[in-house]
């Protein structure tokens, strides 16, 4: 299987190895493997339904078609996210140095303000 699909898969699970996950949907596992990961599957009804979804889809081929895209889709998604980010960044900055700068700048009249009126 694709290396991209073990990406997606890295922090999915910490029960059964990722990569005899893979190995269940190539059919390349032995008898006893098999029945551990379809144990593992009845204690798991997420994991279930996405394996039971991943083996109706015909063609290793396909699923690497999907993986690829997938991965493509977070990468811009996230990438998406981290312009807007840093574009925010940029536009609050000088919003916030230039109040800062006004508040600072209103203490310091209203001390000399208060300091005229109650001096003698």
């Amino acid at each position: 299987m694709n290396r991209d699909l073990l990406n997606i898969l890295s922090n999915s699970n910490k029960d059964i190895d990722n990569q005899k996950l893979m190995d269940y949907l190539a059919g390349k596992l032995s008898e006893q493997d098999k029945h551990e990961v379809e144990a593992w599957m009845l204690d798991n009804d997420f994991e279930n339904e996405a394996i039971e979804g991943l083996l109706q889809v015909n063609g290793k081929k396909k699923i690497d078609n999907y993986v690829d895209q997938l991965n493509k889709d977070l990468n811009q998604y996230i990438q998406k996210k981290k312009n807007l980010r840093e574009k925010r960044k940029i536009q609050e900055a000088p919003w916030v140095y230039i109040s800062i700068v006004l508040i600072l700048l209103l203490a310091v009249i209203a001390y000399i303000v208060i300091k005229k009126l109650y001096t003698p």
